[in-house]
């Protein structure tokens, strides 16, 4: 299969490309969309607000957890003192048995997580409360709601051209 005209060569305007994306019909069949898993998240995991959160930040007994690609942690900042630990490292650096799993996991402490948004940030505590791994907590709007609203923050180092 080709990729779409002007994919390669940027010779066609965003909006059509979205547009022929949107067009395009999967052979699966999604059952359950990221909606719902968001949904029945949500019941299951502690949501802080900004506030909440600010409340916990500092505190010895409290691991933030920003779980935001790096480039995102570059780009946009952190939350001062939070740990990294990218989604897609998750399971693995929680679980005691993997080889690459973060002693940080096995503190007796609450986890709060966050992502930009809140999303990614909610489905994550979810996967670590059902590891095991308590308390958790997800910061509902994320780090675009902390950084909004005026909390600490240590902001990117901007990095030198070469």
């Amino acid at each position: 299969m080709l990729p779409c005209r002007g994919a390669l060569d940027n010779s066609m305007p965003v909006h059509h490309i979205e547009r022929e994306k949107q067009e395009t019909r999967m052979p699966q069949t999604i059952t359950t969309g990221y909606k719902t898993l968001l949904e029945a998240a949500r019941r299951e995991v502690e949501g802080l607000s900004v506030d909440e959160a600010r409340a916990l930040h500092g505190r010895s007994d409290v691991v933030f957890v920003d779980i935001r690609d790096p480039r995102e942690r570059d780009r946009e900042g952190k939350i001062p003192g939070a740990f990294s630990c990218t989604r897609g490292m998750l399971e693995f650096w929680v679980d005691p048995e993997s080889p690459y799993h973060k002693p940080i996991f096995a503190e007796d402490k609450k986890f709060v997580f966050f992502c930009a948004g809140g999303w990614r940030s909610l489905l994550a505590a979810q996967t670590a409360q059902q590891m095991g791994l308590k308390p958790v907590a997800h910061l509902t709007d994320g780090f675009s709601g902390w950084k909004k609203s005026g909390a600490p923050v240590e902001e990117p180092v901007a990095k030198p051209k070469a």
